[in-house]
């Protein structure tokens, strides 16, 4: 993304990195930079200093304030050449500072060094929210889609639901079969999660032999399927390890028809399923226990 008053200066590198594997977004405005930067997640900021609606130093702090850019690296692109000016801009946070008028050669260079730090920092991002047995989100990864997600249920009154697996006897399977023997049923229940849900949902490893499943636009009714088809294949499965064993899980469900109640928060919604799961325990295990947020019913058990 180029941000620079000068018409000129577009019309230059657009000509002169077209040879490059990039796609150069642009505007003259320093005003309208930060939203525009959020909404298109570049790879890297090229920043004019000078402009006259708005200063760069203060498009700068603001695409660093700003949790949707603040990673993004940013390469100022300025006539000033100040000591000062240079300070202030990495002081600001910028990646590095090229002086115009720029040798494109090295521009081109600095570009790509800036892109591939990009590249790093948004690997380890991804990796930072994706649990290294299971391959599927980790906690730090639900806690983020969650919020997100009730809040998306909440502005436009969506159904959706969530719910909390947990494998039953899971230290039993640990102790008699050995953990590599537990660690072969946590991947395999990731994978059957995986195979089993619908394109939308989103299913995370929330801890120990724990899992959660999002599922958006979807009803407790309509929820309480998927996860009663989830726990049905995995009771069926045949294990290695130990072919006489049964694995079977343990779910607490709650969903909504029409969008979340207002006092729900996402938290108040985890306890609820957090609550339907122990009840999935304490009456036997091996089975689904459910609620609608939106209604004033009590739990559904369905055992298998």
């Amino acid at each position: 993304m180029l941000i620079d008053d000068s018409v000129d200066v577009h019309r230059l590198l657009q000509a002169r990195l077209r040879s490059e594997a990039i796609q150069i977004i642009g505007t003259t405005r320093g005003s309208e930079a930060v939203e525009m930067a959020a909404q298109h997640q570049p790879a890297t900021i090229l920043l004019d200093l000078d402009m006259p609606d708005m200063d760069g130093f203060e498009v700068l702090r603001g695409l660093k304030d700003n949790a949707l850019t603040n990673a993004v690296p940013v390469i100022i692109l300025s006539a000033k050449s100040t000591s000062e000016d240079k300070v202030t801009a990495f002081d600001l946070g910028a990646t590095d500072y090229v002086t115009k008028p720029f040798d494109l050669a090295e521009l081109r260079a600095r570009l790509r060094a800036a892109m591939r730090l990009d590249h790093l920092l948004r690997l380890l991002a991804e990796r930072a929210d994706v649990d290294g047995l299971t391959g599927l989100g980790n906690r730090a990864a639900f806690d983020k889609r969650w919020k997100e997600k009730v809040a998306e249920a909440t502005r436009y009154a969506l159904p959706l639901s969530l719910a909390l697996l947990d494998v039953d006897f899971f230290k039993r399977i640990n102790d008699t079969y050995g953990h590599p023997a537990g660690d072969q049923v946590l991947v395999s229940l990731a994978q059957l999660l995986q195979r089993e849900c619908r394109v939308p949902d989103i299913a995370c490893r929330y801890g120990g032999e724990e899992f959660a499943l999002i599922m958006p636009s979807t009803s407790a009714l309509d929820a309480e399927v998927v996860c009663e088809r989830v726990r049905s294949a995995l009771a069926r499965v045949v294990w290695p390890r130990h072919p006489d064993a049964t694995v079977t899980v343990s779910v607490g469900l709650v969903g909504t028809s029409g969008g979340p109640p207002g006092a729900i928060t996402p938290e108040h919604w985890l306890e609820a399923a957090d609550r339907n799961l122990y009840a999935a325990k304490r009456s036997g295990r091996n089975r689904t226990v459910s609620s609608d947020l939106s209604q004033t019913i009590g739990p559904m058990a369905k055992a298998g």
